[in-house]
């Protein structure tokens, strides 16, 4: 059986259209200390930290609409963020400097190995449409990166409820139904993280998904055990409501820290931009839009129309007028980025 939650909290998390022509959205400061405040939101009612969630969902949605030049490095970053907090839960060491070696670092086809196929699993949350993730293919091949051995029939079980769940439930329920389903197939917080961030974005219509759930180290623990029998359900918000304010509270959470991060990647953009006319180079264009869609960039990335050389001088050159940062603070294998 599906979550269903209830209808009366369904008016609390319904967000209107934001024109892409809005600036970027002001977060409120009672928003800032409602969603910080974890102690307040434990103690009231679900209805209240949906309204808290919604309002800053609302104000992410804002950032989202305006579709900017910088938003694919913005994903990104998200991206790494998630992926060094679900490493770290997986009990790996990798932090976010050795994520991005080990992806970067490597040739196309090389193994990554197991930290890396996490970082790719979040890239793929933060690089394809939204509405291409939650396909039995996509399905399969983030469960692959994941760890998971492939089971086709429960992944056709899964791609089915996660319809389901995106078709029928309330956005309150979306969340909670995404963990719950990772859990009931025994597939983990990680994916199930996951699976809430490309179900909101469907929800909301986004074009991409915003890596949010997965760089949040407190998303409560369900009060009752699932049971995996074919035909058993999870506990439903009425049920369980001290694990639906945990998952609510952490969306807030992460939607006022994704609005934080776009306000300093704008900053760090503009200045990028400011400084693209200067640049002499042929191909510095294209090095430009790179920078303002990915995380980062290695010193000896194949631009066409760049040589290695040329491309090492031109982030010398970026870096000298501030426009860029070197990433890995070593003196070979450099990697720059916003």
């Amino acid at each position: 059986m599906i979550l269903r939650s209830k209808p009366s909290l369904l008016r609390y998390l319904t967000l209107p259209v934001a024109p892409s022509a809005m600036p970027v959205a002001t977060v409120p400061a009672w928003l800032r200390r409602a969603a910080s405040d974890a102690q307040g939101l434990a103690n009231k009612n679900v209805e209240d930290v949906a309204l808290v969630t919604g309002a800053a969902i609302g104000a992410l949605d804002a950032v989202v609409r305006r579709q900017e030049r910088w938003a694919g490095v913005w994903r990104q970053r998200l991206a790494l963020s998630a992926a060094a907090t679900t490493a770290k839960q997986a009990g790996r060491v990798e932090d976010e400097s050795a994520l991005r070696d080990a992806v970067l670092l490597t040739r196309p086809g090389d193994n990554v190995g197991p930290a890396g196929l996490l970082f790719l699993a979040w890239r793929r949350l933060a690089a394809r449409p939204a509405e291409e993730l939650l396909t039995a293919k996509s399905l399969a091949g983030v469960l692959e990166e994941l760890g998971h051995a492939r089971d086709d029939d429960a992944i056709s079980d899964l791609a089915d409820e996660l319809r389901q769940l995106s078709a029928n439930i309330g956005m309150v329920g979306t969340v909670t139904g995404a963990l719950m389903a990772a859990e009931r197939h025994g597939l983990g917080r990680t994916f199930g993280c996951w699976l809430g961030d490309a179900l909101l974005a469907q929800r909301l219509g986004w074009t991409h998904a915003i890596p949010l759930l997965g760089a949040e180290a407190d998303l409560g623990k369900s009060a009752r055990p699932l049971r995996s029998a074919a035909g058993s359900v999870a506990p439903s918000i009425e049920a369980d409501p001290g694990r639906a304010k945990s998952l609510l509270a952490a969306q807030a959470r992460a939607a006022l820290r994704a609005i934080d991060l776009s306000a300093e990647l704008e900053r760090r953009a503009a200045r990028l931009l400011a400084v693209a006319p200067k640049l002499r180079a042929k191909a510095a264009g294209a090095v430009v839009d790179k920078l303002l869609s990915d995380d980062a960039i290695v010193a000896s990335e194949k631009i066409a129309g760049m040589s290695d050389r040329g491309l090492r001088r031109l982030f010398d050159r970026l870096v000298e007028l501030g426009a860029v940062r070197e990433l890995s603070g070593r003196a070979t294998f450099r990697i720059y980025g916003l």
